[in-house]
């Protein structure tokens, strides 16, 4: 299950992770640190929905 930003459209792809963001690639959505925020605007986590393309 993939992750999308709500406030930019970012998508966050578990078997990509975001390894400059320190989370490596395999990385399930649940195991991802709860401060982590969008590589792309800097959202936080819960400003993520589930997204399937």
């Amino acid at each position: 299950m993939k992750y999308i930003c709500t406030i930019c459209g970012y998508i966050y792809d578990p078997a990509e992770g975001d390894p400059d963001g320190g989370v490596d690639a395999g990385t399930k959505w649940e195991d991802v640190p709860e401060d982590w925020v969008c590589p792309e605007c800097g959202a936080p986590k819960d400003s993520f929905e589930p997204y399937e393309d």
